[in-house]
């Protein structure tokens, strides 16, 4: 009898370990499956108040890792109708005014866009009404090894976005 038991554990491992079905399809681009995100915030305003200058604040859904980067781009004007010119900030700008400065800050959260000049900023309306951003998230991970990662030229929106395999039609707007 144990014989039989043996011959009948043996054929079922045998059976079992060579079964085999279709391959899945690919899952999505990204590391450990984390997504880079591409954000866009269309013809906002800078909100002025006294104690923080202007700034533009949003919450930001999904929340963002302590690893995770967080890049943020003004349109700068277009080349043409589809060929938009986007600038990383920070970035100073030198109208003849003065000088100019875009920032920001982010959290787990939110995110804060700042502009502050060495003028009064409401005389060069253009450059703080109707403005255009794209706020790209960045999956990280700590380095436990010390190395350094190939990654992309952050400066250029364009290579982040095909460094990163970012669907740049399917942008996210924010409210």
């Amino acid at each position: 009898m144990k014989k039989i038991l043996t011959l009948f554990a043996v054929i079922g491992l045998i059976a079992f370990s060579s079964c085999e079905g279709p391959e899945g399809p690919p899952g999505p681009p990204g590391q450990d499956g984390l997504i880079a995100e591409v954000f866009e915030l269309q013809n906002v305003n800078f909100d002025f108040n006294n104690a923080d200058g202007y700034n533009i604040y949003r919450k930001l859904t999904p929340n963002i890792y302590d690893s995770d980067v967080v890049l943020i781009y003004r349109l700068a004007g277009t080349v043409n109708p589809t060929t938009p010119i986007w600038q990383q900030i920070p970035r100073t700008l030198y109208p003849s005014q003065g000088e100019l400065d875009y920032d920001f800050d982010f959290t787990k959260q939110d995110f804060t866009i700042y502009a502050d000049g060495t003028y009064d900023l409401s005389l060069t309306p253009e450059l703080i009404r109707n403005q255009t951003f794209r706020i790209v998230i960045i999956p990280g991970a700590f380095s436990t090894t010390g190395k350094s990662v190939n990654k992309a030229d952050y400066s250029d929106y364009n290579a982040v976005i095909k460094k990163y395999n970012i669907d740049d039609s399917n942008v996210k707007q924010i409210k």
